[in-house]
């Protein structure tokens, strides 16, 4: 359903059962799935890609090119997945030739004036709260929970069920699992609370916070801690995914609170 006040591109893909708001733009080259409501003064440019399900409020972005002055008008897309909510004045920016999209996942909640830069990967069932702003090439994993006015550092990773302070400055990367904080960005805590909330057992909960004892705890590097993890602590998919996270993590992981 279209009000006669919105533009719609006739080149554009929309289902039948989406609900366009008076004075939304919606450029060519857009494909909107079924049940999808824009609010009015949305603009959804040229290579958006948007789910099933999604409502977009009023005054939201998608699509805009990259800032970024190494983009050339190279085709690319902005992604949003099934049943996610973007809130007032969201810009989420194409992306470029390094990754060629930018990706917010299902069932997120990106909440009011936040931004999404170019080739940022946001995973299911985020929260960003509002104002949080994401450089580019910035990941985010599935559940991680974004405070309120977090400034995220290109290249970047959150890892997933993190939990992260608001007003955050974050120049390095996040490990699964953990709550972030304090000025500098140190470790927290383990994120117990969220974890017990998406159904992790307590031995599960015990497992992985002994791993971040090594870490964070031991007086060990990162890497000895790493190495010690792998030879002491049973196999098992919470430790190998720490392992995996903190070995791969091109920007370094978060210290510890000093």
């Amino acid at each position: 359903m279209k009000q006669p006040l919105a533009y719609v591109h006739p080149a554009a893909k929309i289902a039948p059962s989406v609900v366009i708001d008076p004075f939304v733009t919606i450029d060519q080259n857009v494909e909107i799935g079924e049940g999808t409501r824009i609010g009015s003064n949305v603009t959804i440019m040229e290579g958006a890609r948007i789910g099933k399900n999604c409502t977009i409020f009023p005054g939201a972005v998608i699509g805009a090119v990259p800032q970024d002055l190494k983009y050339k008008g190279e085709d690319t897309t902005a992604i949003i997945g099934d049943n996610t909510t973007i809130r007032e004045f969201v810009t989420v920016n194409r992306g470029t030739a390094a990754k060629g999209k930018t990706v917010v996942g299902n069932n997120c909640l990106i909440m009011a004036y936040c931004h999404v830069a170019h080739d940022c990967v946001v995973g299911d069932n985020v929260i960003m709260s509002n104002a949080v702003q994401l450089a580019g090439e910035v990941q985010v994993d599935n559940y991680a929970v974004i405070g309120g006015g977090a400034l995220v550092h290109q290249f970047c990773h959150i890892g997933p069920h993190v939990m992260l302070q608001g007003g955050a400055l974050v120049n390095k990367d996040i490990p699964p699992f953990v709550k972030a904080g304090r000025e500098p960005i140190a470790y927290a805590g383990v994120n117990s609370i969220g974890l017990r909330r998406r159904n992790f057992t307590n031995e599960q909960i015990s497992e992985i916070q002994e791993i971040y004892r090594y870490l964070y705890l031991s007086g060990m590097n990162f890497s000895d801690a790493i190495d010690r993890i792998e030879a002491e602590l049973p196999a098992t998919k919470e430790r190998d995914e720490i392992i995996l996270f903190v070995r791969n993590a091109k920007r370094g992981i978060i210290r510890g609170y000093v």
